[in-house]
């Protein structure tokens, strides 16, 4: 391999991973929407498609390794490849979230839930956002926006336990929806989860660019 086709394929990976980060996002919109919607249908179909998400982390991951092996890439171009491979392992496991929000709604069914959307579309929103914003600050190695995104972590946790209290009062005055709220909790859960996924990849950019690995997601508003 020249060294022009070793930063082709450099630029192919990266590439790559801005692609997946999409399906990933798609997959963090949708989900919601289908439990919001009650669209038992959609919710099937991002099941189904976290296998492709799935598929794409390990072709990426392939590709990472084989360039490591052939190329024995320095300094900056190590530190990409290495933080690439986290990177894609936190995307899978947001796409496992945005999955694991589908199939509570699949599980309620048609049911109507037991209290309103409201405060669970904004984390959503907010996550999707940070995911998006995270994917254009590692195309740009921009540190200063990766930093700032982890600070907004908060707000998808002030959320989260909002939303988790309200539910548990809910819960405490009528027994019987116990088991329907619990879901809306795991839902919401999955949320949050998918937050901190993000600062991880924010991480990662900060050590792709400076070399120094720092821990970002420490604070609780």
């Amino acid at each position: 391999m020249t060294r022009k086709e070793y930063h082709q394929s450099l630029q192919e990976v990266q590439d790559d991973v801005l692609k997946m980060s999409q399906m990933v996002g798609k997959a963090i919109t949708g989900s919601l929407k289908a439990l919001k919607d009650r669209d038992i249908t959609a919710s099937k179909r991002i099941v189904r498609e976290d296998a492709a998400i799935n598929k794409m982390r390990f072709v990426i991951e392939k590709k990472c390794m084989l360039l490591l092996a052939t190329q024995q890439p320095m300094a900056g171009d190590l530190r990409v490849l290495a933080s690439v491979i986290n990177i894609i392992t936190d995307l899978e496991r947001i796409g496992d979230h945005a999955e694991g929000i589908a199939k509570i709604s699949v599980t309620i069914g048609k049911k109507e839930l037991v209290k309103p959307l409201i405060d669970m579309p904004r984390m959503v929103e907010q996550a999707a956002s940070m995911l998006s914003r995270c994917m254009q600050a590692f195309m740009d190695r921009d540190i200063k926006v990766a930093r700032l995104i982890c600070e907004e972590d908060d707000i998808v946790d002030y959320l989260y336990d909002h939303i988790y209290n309200e539910l548990v009062l809910l819960m405490i005055s009528n027994p019987q929806i116990i088991k329907d709220a619990t879901y809306l909790i795991w839902a919401a859960h999955n949320i949050e989860r998918m937050a901190d996924r993000v600062t991880n990849i924010a991480e990662r950019i900060v050590y792709m660019v400076t070399g120094r690995m720092e821990e970002m997601n420490s604070s609780k508003y």
